[in-house]
């Protein structure tokens, strides 16, 4: 069973960083794979932030996060990280790990636009950007 687990939400000042982890078990790292940070605000749709393919790291983000975040991960270690940068209020949201393991043939752009796409969830973490 797969299981991911994220971590390193919390407050922060405009301007300020955080780094988000999530931790993969499972099968997540059985196969290549598409891995992605989606986050939600109240009120909102939930929206795409970064994919990563895991067979060569190539990464795609939403425009709203573009030059202020990066997606990465640590195949030994089973983890994805998300370092956040220049954050704004507006990038106060619910922050959501996700796993695409099915193999459909999709590309990372289209995966960012939809979370349907992927099959395994986290928990959440929660960044909140206010000065």
């Amino acid at each position: 069973q797969v299981q991911l687990v994220e971590s390193g939400g919390g407050s922060a000042l405009p301007g300020g960083s955080l780094r988000l982890s999530c931790v993969a078990s499972g099968v997540t790292y059985a196969s290549e794979s598409f891995m992605a940070w989606f986050r939600q605000a109240p009120g909102k749709e939930r929206e795409g932030v970064a994919v990563i393919y895991t067979g060569d790291n190539g990464a795609v983000y939403a425009d709203s996060v573009l030059g202020r975040f990066k997606i990465s991960r640590d195949k030994a270690k089973a983890t994805l990280y998300l370092q956040m940068d220049k954050l704004k209020p507006e990038d106060t949201a619910m922050y959501y790990c996700a796993s695409d393991t099915s193999g459909r043939l999709a590309s990372p752009w289209e995966r960012l636009r939809s979370p349907a796409m992927f099959n395994y969830w986290g928990q959440g973490t929660q960044v909140t950007v206010s000065s």
